[in-house]
C-alpha cells in the first residue's frame, strides 16, 4: 500500500488498529546509469522491492505502507555525468532521521529501508543510522545487500561487483518499468566486466576511473524482465526478514 496514495484517515485507522504498522522507505538516487537506463533507476529498483515486501508483510497479517521514494542521495562517483544530482551525506542522514522521528511520533513500529543505491558514501551513511534511529525509539530494518551474506543471495553479476546499469539493474528496470529502457541503446552496448568493488578498493573516485566511461558496468544486453522480477522478490524477502527481526527485538 503506497502511503502517498492514501487519505490521512486510512493511515490513522491503521495506526489505531492495535497491530504494529511498518513504514518502508525506498531510497534512490538521481544518477547516470549508462546510455540505456533512466537517471531514476535506483528509485525504481527500491520502490519495486518495497512494494513486494509490503505485500509479503500483508500476507503475514501485518500492515505496511510504502513511503514516497527518497530520490536524492550521495552519488559522488557519477558526478561527472549530466543529470546526476549528488547531495551530502549529512544532508541525506538528517532527512532520514527526521522521517524516522515523524514516524515514531505518529505511532509507527518500524522503519524499513529499501536501498539499491550502493555508492560507498551512501552505504556508510545508512550503516551509521542504526544507533541514531534506535535513540529515537523506533525500530530499524536495513538489509544491506553489500554485505557478503545478502549479496550471495543475488545474481552472479552483482557478486562480481560489475553491476551498475548492467544485467542486474537492467533486469530490475525491465521487470517494473520496461517503458524507460532504451532498447536500441541497450542492444548496442558491449560487455564491461570491470568490477566497481575492485576499483573502489583500489582508490578509484569516479566511474570513469573505475573503467566505466559511459556509466555502466556488467552485461546489460543479457538482462531479462524474468530475472528482474525474481531478483526483486529475493530483495523483498530480505526486507521482510529484517523487519520481522527488528520487531522481535525487545
Amino acid at each position: 500500500m503506497m502511503l502517498g496514495d492514501q487519505p490521512w484517515t486510512r493511515v490513522q485507522a491503521a495506526l489505531a488498529g492495535g497491530a504494529p504498522v511498518v513504514a518502508i522507505l525506498p531510497l534512490g538516487a538521481v544518477e547516470a546509469h549508462g546510455p540505456h537506463l533512466p537517471l531514476c533507476t535506483d528509485g525504481i529498483l527500491s520502490e519495486g522491492m518495497a512494494r513486494r515486501a509490503a505485500a509479503l508483510l500483508g500476507e503475514e497479517g501485518m500492515q505496511a505502507f510504502v513511503l514516497p521514494t527518497l530520490a536524492y542521495a550521495p552519488a559522488h562517483y557519477a558526478e561527472a555525468f549530466a543529470g546526476t544530482i549528488s547531495i551530502g551525506e549529512a544532508t541525506a542522514r538528517a532527512v532520514i532521521l527526521d522521517i524516522a522521528a515523524s514516524l515514531k511520533a505518529q505511532g509507527f513500529a518500524c522503519l524499513a529501508l529499501a536501498n539499491s543505491h550502493f555508492d560507498p558514501a551512501n552505504v556508510a551513511m545508512l550503516r551509521g543510522l542504526a544507533a541514531e534511529v534506535a535513540a529515537i525509539g523506533l525500530r530499524l530494518a536495513f538489509p544491506d545487500f553489500t554485505r557478503r551474506a545478502l549479496a550471495a543471495e543475488l545474481t552472479e553479476e552483482f557478486v562480481s561487483g560489475a553491476c551498475h546499469a548492467g544485467q542486474f539493474e537492467t533486469s530490475l528496470v525491465l521487470a517494473d518499468r520496461p517503458d524507460l529502457v532504451d532498447e536500441p541503446a541497450r542492444a548496442g552496448l558491449a560487455d564491461n566486466p570491470a568490477s566497481l568493488v575492485t576499483a573502489f578498493a583500489a582508490g578509484a573516485t569516479s566511474f570513469a576511473e573505475a573503467g566505466g566511461p559511459d556509466a555502466y558496468f556488467g552485461y546489460p544486453a543479457r538482462a531479462t524482465a524474468e530475472e528482474g522480477a525474481a531478483t526483486s522478490n529475493i530483495m523483498a524477502r530480505a526486507i521482510v526478514r529484517a523487519t520481522l527481526d527488528a520487531l522481535a527485538q525487545s
